[in-house]
């Protein structure tokens, strides 16, 4: 008899969720912040050091600079700045949706400290007798623009200009601006900007006052310019930019959308293959998906986690990575069906046997994402966070959500005697009285013998390996900005653009360079390199000149060959901590000889990234560490699986007494778990080809990475992993003559373990 009340729950909730979804989803979007790369801005990593000589660069040297780079900032209107302190001497400022850079840039950077001096030079007054935030744009009696000055004290002003007018005939009082340019490490010292002469006016008597009009040759916007930098005060250290990077809005704008549409071409072809392979469960796995992709746009709004670019590119891999739990889990439900279970027994036993499989995954790619949070920049902090949330969400709703909304339909026994429903044909259905296992089910890889020819995927594997070597010898990296130091501009156009003309402009500008690339999908895309980091008046000069000519404001990315080591330093050590935190996993959870097979497996999928690279001619950037890594933690989710099966098949054996006992382990494993491991990356891969083709150019790099890496990673993991174990295991086996298994060394049972 079905049971209507399930059916009738499952339908309260689609309601339920739906309703919510729609009333909110909209707010969520307009709540989620978004990072310069969306919507334009730029991203500044200053070094901090002593203004004077025996001064300490301690936390609150740190602190007092952050808040007055925050009182620039505020200066600009920038609703929401991010300003961080990072290690023990850097601050990273990032001002996203702000319209002007170059005004921005000059406030942030630039210091400009009033002076009074008689006609000795002598200093009177300094920016220090200024009164904070006492400075205003005016017009003097002519009408013509003037700043207003409020002093501290007009006690002093009365004695400076006593003091002055006791000086006559040679009774004036100059006025100077010292911009302390000196402070932007970009600048040479030929170009350091010498003080600004403003004005001199003759004093002819004592003023007992507070307030000074300063007079000179300014325009209102001049004005209002020294009124605002006067208004910020004096930064109490020397900040060096070490990094920077600015986006120009119609980049932004355009890297969203073509980064959006991706996404939900990717999402769809997720779903429809879902529905078409695993038909009711599959539709299940939308709904989940569904729910997994609204709760982490809702956990980025609480969170006040800004979005960036590869985070979008992180959500939508993210997708194709949480149906990894489905297709895991239903494989299962429908091998217990074939061996002849009821589709409530099969629901039941097919969840615990894949529960340890899908942990096991999820965990790895986890690690991996954890080590690119805490050793990457912050677009790829941005990616990593999103990762993670991703992961935990993805556990939550494609493990327990999906147990719960089918097992309301599995238990209502609408189902009973209908296979179908789960892709299963009558036809391949065993009768239970035949007390056939899962592990006895034939495939329709039994025609393959994986083990028999490990030797030729050795000497194959290891060709291919040698062959990258030579490569990277002979050609190199093309090396971006971001290890090597120097300046990068993207230019965007509504029309296609040519070497030629890019070439002919930056001549124009007295900055040539011999690295211009065009892209794009109408060419209307140019990348530009320079060697030498651009100071700050050349950008200023570069983002005028295109943003007049092009109607667009270029990109602007410059690193100093400081960053460009660090980055390559954090980027080796983050990958030997994921390394050896894998080994370490993989060792608890299983054995040693497996943890080792998987990390040659997974390190042969990330290096082959590398010399394709060097091949193609495609340029490595920071966003490539960020596809290894998650190459790392994700590739081994396939070996992953396939050592769950390994473990199971020897759980029926008591000892491995020959060396036939361990090919048939292996060949056993691999025939059975092979289909999921195709679906599984086909599933992410899907994801990755729709951001490549469709998504912004910005990321199409690190797309290309992820996409060789997932297909090699699969590769690895059934022809080097598992092979690599046989090996291993087959010395044992000579040595010892015969091995236990993980049934008697860890104690299994024979029940299912969750």
């Amino acid at each position: 008899m079905i049971k209507k009340s399930r059916i009738v729950a499952f339908m309260v909730f689609i309601i339920a969720f739906t309703s919510v979804m729609v009333l909110t989803t909209s707010n969520i979007l307009s709540n989620i912040k978004l990072g310069l790369d969306l919507q334009g801005g730029f991203e500044i990593l200053y070094e901090v050091k002593p203004a004077k000589e025996g001064q300490k660069i301690d936390e609150a040297a740190l602190s007092a600079t952050a808040e007055a780079l925050d009182k620039r900032v505020n200066i600009l209107g920038v609703s929401e700045p991010n300003i961080q302190i990072e290690g023990n001497n850097r601050i990273r400022v990032q001002l996203a949706g702000v319209e002007d850079q170059n005004e921005a840039r000059e406030i942030l950077s630039t210091e400009a400290n009033l002076s009074f001096r008689d006609a000795n030079d002598r200093l009177m007054m300094d920016g220090t007798d200024l009164a904070e935030g006492g400075a205003e744009q005016t017009f003097d009696e002519n009408g013509k623009p003037s700043v207003s000055i409020k002093l501290k004290s007009a006690e002093k002003f009365k004695e400076v200009t006593t003091e002055i007018v006791s000086l006559a005939p040679n009774n004036v009082l100059a006025i100077w601006l010292d911009f302390e340019e000196g402070k932007d490490s970009f600048v040479e010292e030929s170009q350091k900007a010498e003080p600004k002469y403003i004005s001199a006016p003759v004093v002819n008597q004592v003023f007992n006052q507070d307030t000074v009009s300063i007079v000179g040759d300014f325009s209102i916007e001049e004005a209002k310019n020294l009124a605002d930098v006067l208004n910020a005060g004096a930064l109490p250290v020397k900040l060096d930019e070490i990094y920077s990077t600015s986006v120009g809005a119609s980049f932004g704008e355009q890297a969203m959308s073509k980064t959006l549409l991706a996404g939900i071409i990717g999402v769809i072809a997720v779903y429809l293959f879902m529905i078409f392979y695993y038909r009711f469960p599959g539709f299940i796995a939308t709904i989940t998906l569904t729910v997994y992709s609204y709760l982490t746009l809702l956990v980025f709004d609480w969170m006040n986690v800004v979005l960036t670019l590869p985070g979008i590119a992180a959500l939508i891999l993210g997708v194709g990575m949480a149906v990894d739990a489905n297709i895991i889990t239903y494989e299962r439900i429908r091998e217990e069906i074939k061996v002849g279970k009821s589709i409530q027994a099969a629901f039941k036993v097919g969840n615990q046997n894949s529960f340890s499989a899908v942990t096991d995954a999820n965990l790895t790619t986890l690690l991996a994402s954890a080590v690119l949070f805490f050793y990457g920049t912050s677009s790829v902090k941005g990616f990593a966070t999103s990762l993670i949330i991703g992961i935990l969400g993805s556990f939550l709703t494609n493990v327990y959500l999906s147990r719960w909304l089918l097992g309301l339909w599995v238990n209502s026994k609408i189902f009973k005697h209908k296979p179908g429903w789960f892709g299963v044909k009558k036809s391949e259905i065993k009768d239970i009285s035949e007390n056939f296992d899962t592990l006895d089910l034939p495939t329709r890889f039994d025609r393959f013998d994986f083990v028999k020819h490990r030797r030729k995927f050795f000497v194959f594997s290891g060709a291919i390996f040698a062959l990258g070597i030579i490569c990277l010898l002979v050609l190199r990296l093309n090396l971006g900005i971001d290890f090597t130091s120097g300046t990068r501009i993207e230019i965007l156009s509504d029309n296609s653009l040519t070497t030629e003309e890019v070439t002919t402009e930056l001549e124009q500008l007295e900055l040539p360079s011999d690295d211009i690339v065009i892209s794009g999908d109408n060419n209307n895309i140019a990348v530009a390199q320079f060697k030498g980091v651009l100071s700050k008046e050349e950008i200023a000069k570069i983002k005028s000149h295109f943003s007049e000519k092009l109607g667009a404001e270029p990109n602007v990315s410059s690193v100093t060959p400081t960053v460009g080591k660090e980055l390559a330093k954090n980027a080796v050590k983050a990958l030997a901590i994921a390394v050896v935190g894998l080994i370490i996993f993989v060792t608890i959870r299983f054995e040693l000889p497996m943890a080792v097979s998987a990390v040659i497996a997974l390190l042969y999928a990330a290096f082959f990234i590398i010399p394709f690279f060097s091949l193609t001619g495609l340029e490595v950037d920071i966003t490539f560490i960020a596809a290894l890594l998650t190459v790392i933690g994700y590739s081994i989710n396939d070996t992953i699986v396939t050592f769950d099966r390994m473990r199971e098949n020897m759980q029926k054996r008591r000892y491995l007494k020959k060396y036939e006992d361990i090919v048939d382990v292996v060949n056993t494993s691999l025939r059975q778990t092979l289909g999921r491991s195709i679906n599984t990356v086909l599933m992410v891969a899907i994801t990755v080809v729709s951001i490549l083709i469709f998504g912004s150019e910005a990321i199409r790099g690190f797309s290309i990475a992820l996409l060789v890496g997932l297909i090699v990673g699969t590769y690895s993991s059934i022809f080097i992993a598992a092979q690599i174990w046989v090996e291993w295991k087959h010395k044992e086996l000579k040595k010892k003559g015969v091995l236990k298994t993980f049934k008697e060394k860890r104690k299994y049972t024979d029940e299912p373990q969750v």
